[in-house]
């Protein structure tokens, strides 16, 4: 989303009122997407219903799994307008879903604030080396580290395997992540058949699923 607005104030400045266009029309998926996911979630909170979060997953396979049927059946929607709104909405369902569920602790799709992150713990361990700060927040430090280093390189990981996996069976490889995510969010959807104290987290409190494991 940085690069479609930074390219749609460009297209602006230089008069291209049709790329500019094109580049609010990214933005507009992506906040959609991301206000279905938060519409989902609200309706499981009044509900008080348990597993909420994996409707959105659910949607998001339902989506994807679509998006692949239109590039199967239809030569060249893969390099479309259409197929790209249609994974805008996607990563703005996906990273409201994550958002909400880590207390905003992790934005999957937002990699300029994690390496950021990354920079700052860094920036923060050497301050402790050099005896600037207490030694008693190495921890703390350390345990960000662990949670955005991964996350990151796993955005870049998918990112590699992606395109190989596209070029070799084409929109085969979003059916498989769309089953995947289905199967994925099954355990959650089957919660919702029971009641919860909260489908949600309390203000200030991270959602037990973004606590990072030991190890």
């Amino acid at each position: 989303m940085t690069g479609a607005v930074s390219t749609m104030a460009d297209r602006l400045a230089l008069g291209d009122a049709v790329g500019a266009l094109v580049c609010l029309g990214l933005v507009a998926a992506f906040i959609a997407g991301a206000a279905l996911s938060t519409l989902l979630a609200n309706e499981g909170l009044r509900r008080g219903l348990a597993g909420i979060h994996a409707l959105s997953i659910l949607a998001e396979a339902v989506l994807l799994a679509g998006l692949a049927a239109a590039d199967a059946w239809a030569p060249g929607f893969g390099g479309g307008f259409g197929f790209v709104l249609g994974m805008s909405a996607l990563m703005g369902l996906q990273n409201a879903v994550v958002t909400r569920i880590s207390n905003a602790r992790i934005r999957t799709t937002h990699v300029t604030g994690m390496v950021t992150d990354i920079g700052i713990e860094l920036g923060n361990l050497l301050d402790i080396a050099l005896r600037r700060r207490r030694q008693s927040e190495t921890a703390a430090n350390l345990e960000k580290l662990g949670l955005h280093v991964p996350t990151v390189l796993a955005f870049f990981l998918g990112g590699v395997l992606g395109v190989f996996a596209y070029r070799a069976i084409g929109s085969g490889m979003l059916l498989a992540v769309a089953l995947g995510l289905a199967a994925l969010a099954l355990p959650g959807i089957l919660a919702t058949r029971r009641p919860a104290a909260s489908a949600a987290p309390p203000e200030g409190r991270a959602h037990p699923a973004a606590r990072r494991p030991s190890g």
